[in-house]
């Protein structure tokens, strides 16, 4: 049954190339002509979802014969080309109209965090068997992951490999040359500073890459060393202040591309790409940080702004190591330390390696796994 307020008033108006629709509530509504025969509902196949009909096959000529809310309720249109009729039901036309969306003032889904998360870690942590044994379980995880960018995974089994058994609750892994599991341990001539036991500034994983992972889950097996305790930072709560206080360079971190850079020997490869350190969304929310002092390389920009891209540079770089934003924890076998790679941005203290051992194992998957997987299980 329709509700009062989404009902469609009798007097529907035909323009050049929409239909204006007026709500029970008074909300107005423009539905142009070549979006309704595109968003007709026999235009997807039922079971794959996807759109079968070729908005290509109808001219730009395209209009309404007719149009009439039906007896059962539904927008019926005859159309002028293609002998077809299309049958809309108004709560999905409700729920779909651009007019009222464009209307509505964004309101960002990210809990931003500083400093004080620290003192609340357990807000962060969820149960490995909780989330193996429940779909609420698997829901929370992915709810802290996307919205909050940090989750902790306890409890987890200290094998080799084992988590996989619980990553497969969201989806596959993403597969780099660095293989699945990769291993951060202390090794002879590393091809990357992680499999080093020296300190690791704050940073994201293979910002050199076109499309960067979005997620990245780190498994402790084993912590016994000296030193090696983690830390992390919300990248997306500094961009912020910067956005709220410091509106010069965050502009200048949002337009100005910087040119990132590694060059592999075990896979005789040199990697580049150039991307601003901060990149928005359509409706100007946070969606990328690309970041990383290891591997950015010599810039190129313009000579007349080099000197103001290294200030926000340097000042954007600085408050990502800040203790009023950061928190410090330290791992435990059995913990999976889950974060967005491309907002949250991590690093660990230099630990001794002849006092113990450190042995991680590491996972990427793609944001889009996260966010599907939480789409998915919301809607069922």
């Amino acid at each position: 049954m329709i509700q009062n307020y989404t009902k469609i008033q009798e007097n529907i108006e035909k323009n050049n190339n929409y239909l204006k629709i007026i709500w029970s509530d008074g909300e107005e509504s423009k539905f142009n002509f070549m979006w309704l025969r595109d968003n007709c509902p026999t235009a997807h196949d039922k079971d794959s979802r996807h759109r079968m009909f070729n908005i290509l096959n109808v001219s730009e000529r395209l209009n309404p014969k007719k149009y009439i809310v039906n007896s059962d309720g539904n927008l019926e249109i005859e159309w002028s080309e293609g002998d077809h009729t299309s049958y809309f039901d108004q709560k999905w036309l409700r729920e779909n109209c651009y007019t009222l969306k464009n209307k509505q003032k964004y309101i960002s889904p990210y809990k931003l965090w500083d400093s004080s998360l620290e003192k609340n870690l357990k807000s962060i942590h969820i149960d490995h068997d909780e989330i193996i044994n429940s779909d609420d379980g698997l829901i929370k995880w992915l709810e802290l992951l996307h919205y909050t960018g940090i989750a902790i995974v306890k409890n987890a089994p200290v094998e080799k490999n084992s988590a996989l058994k619980v990553l497969n609750r969201i989806s596959h892994t993403r597969e780099t040359f660095f293989k699945t599991p990769f291993e951060v341990i202390n090794i002879p001539k590393p091809n990357n500073s992680a499999y080093t036991a020296h300190a690791l500034r704050n940073h994201m994983d293979l910002p050199w890459f076109e499309n960067p992972p979005g997620y990245q889950f780190l498994h402790c097996l084993i912590n016994s060393a000296k030193g090696g305790d983690s830390s992390a930072v919300d990248a997306f709560a500094v961009a912020d202040y910067l956005r709220n206080n410091e509106k010069d360079t965050f502009d200048i971190l949002v337009n100005t591309p910087l040119k990132f850079r590694d060059k592999d020997y075990t896979q005789e490869a040199v990697r580049s790409v150039y991307g601003t350190a901060i990149s928005l969304t359509k409706d100007g929310d946070y969606n990328d940080i690309r970041y990383s002092i290891a591997t950015l390389d010599a810039l190129d920009c313009h000579p007349d702004i080099m000197d103001s891209v290294y200030k926000a540079h340097h000042r954007f770089g600085n408050l990502l190591h800040d203790a009023k934003f950061q928190i410090n924890f330290r791992l435990e076998p059995g913990d999976i330390f889950s974060f967005n790679n491309r907002r949250l941005l991590h690093g660990r203290t230099e630990f001794d390696p002849n006092s113990g051992h450190r042995h991680l194992q590491g996972y990427y998957m793609d944001r889009d796994e996260i966010i599907g997987r939480l789409k998915y299980l919301k809607s069922y």
